[in-house]
């Protein structure tokens, strides 16, 4: 992080406050639940709560952040969550938590971190030099996925063993915290247009090939991730004998493939550019996917996660880099919201399918038919990867 400027290291760190609390919210969140409800209805309407809002405000979000001054729509959106968070904390300790205040918590914080989320990227490009974006995308990933996959989970479920109120509790501090952070952070140069209709960035989009494909293989990513893993735990535990402690190993392995994908990423688009990238992190991933489908013990398995976790992370800062060197400033929060729309909206969808498939057909099922479905889609978009590509800033 020495190349980045100082705007950047202030987000780089608000972002890290913030998924420490993150990871412990979304660990503690099922535990409150299944304290207060064992109907499983009830407990996976309060998982699939928190993705209401990114099917319902991710385009309405990106309009926002070319309209209004992002640092400030940031902030506001980080306070709104720590209010939340410390208001339910506070009902918890206070033994009033209920399904109907869990799936509301879910949803409001779900709406924050979508407007959060939507104008943090649109917001990157005006601290960071273009040649320095796949870096500085690469270490935010990096920060998430330590943040909430590896710090944050241990945290919130120890907390939680203490006392039920206390992983709500520090997910609001993390927020005000990585508020008073963001609020630090210089304010973009140009000025957002007073009218920002959604349907400006949809059209830009819909006439721009690449970013066109992109959007388009980032949905059918999403869905096919969704309906491979939605039963992983299943494939694991039944059909490879793992325990419930090995399972946390894979998840781990996963997690740790993904933070090796965020800290080489910028040296591989340096080294042989962000198509090829592309490409590459795609065949890889349809091979990945089927081959999970055939792992013969939990060793293979366990490789085959960290692999995916690698090429899911370059796929994830290459796309990411491309679209905020491409897209101009004032409609980059429009066009960031509909990858949003299709990166978080089909998930339920492909957690439904795969969840089907494995039923239907077996837990080994969901793989090699997500390996299909994503090897096709790439074979499709391979003309717009490879012909009259626009130029971009390469990596420094």
């Amino acid at each position: 992080m020495t190349k980045l400027p100082l705007g950047y290291r202030k987000l780089w760190w608000a972002n890290g406050i913030d998924n420490v609390g993150n990871g412990a919210f979304v660990t503690a969140m099922p535990l409150l639940a299944v304290t207060v409800t064992r109907d499983p209805r009830l407990v996976s309407l309060v998982a699939a709560a928190g993705y209401v809002p990114w099917l319902l405000l991710s385009l309405p979000a990106g309009a926002w952040a070319d309209r209004h001054d992002r640092v400030r729509l940031m902030t506001r959106a980080q306070l709104s969550q720590a209010a939340v968070a410390g208001a339910v904390a506070l009902l918890v300790a206070g033994h009033q938590a209920t399904v109907v205040l869990l799936v509301l918590t879910a949803v409001a914080l779900g709406a924050g971190d979508v407007v959060f989320g939507t104008a943090a990227q649109a917001f990157l490009p005006d601290v960071v030099p273009k040649p320095l974006l796949a870096h500085a995308n690469g270490s935010l990933q990096v920060v998430k996925t330590v943040g909430v996959q590896f710090a944050g989970p241990p945290l919130g479920s120890a907390l939680f063993a203490l006392a039920a109120a206390l992983p709500f509790g520090l997910d609001a501090v993390s927020y005000a915290a990585s508020a008073a952070l963001v609020a630090k952070l210089p304010r973009r140069t140009h000025q957002g247009t007073r009218k920002a209709p959604v349907v400006e960035g949809l059209r830009w989009l819909a006439h721009h090939r690449l970013l066109r494909t992109l959007a388009i293989l980032l949905g059918v990513n999403t869905f096919c991730g969704q309906l491979a893993t939605a039963t992983l735990v299943l494939l694991a535990t039944e059909t490879l004998h793992v325990s419930a402690g090995g399972y946390g190993v894979l998840l781990a392995a996963a997690a740790v493939g993904s933070v090796a994908g965020g800290l080489v990423n910028a040296r591989v688009v340096a080294k042989i550019g962000p198509y090829r990238a592309l490409i590459t992190s795609l065949a890889a991933n349809a091979a990945v996917f089927a081959a999970i489908g055939l792992s013969p013990n939990a060793v293979v398995l366990g490789v085959l996660l960290a692999l995916n976790g690698f090429v899911t992370t370059l796929w994830n800062v290459v796309t990411v880099s491309l679209r905020q060197d491409l897209v101009p400033a004032p409609l980059l929060g429009r066009v960031t919201s509909v990858y949003k729309l299709l990166g978080w909206g089909l998930i339920p969808l492909g957690t439904l399918t795969g969840g089907f498939l494995a039923a239907a057909f077996g837990l080994r099922a969901p793989y090699p038919v997500a390996g299909v479905v994503r090897g096709l889609a790439l074979l499709a978009a391979l003309p717009a990867l490879t012909r009259n590509r626009p130029r971009y800033h390469r990596p420094s």
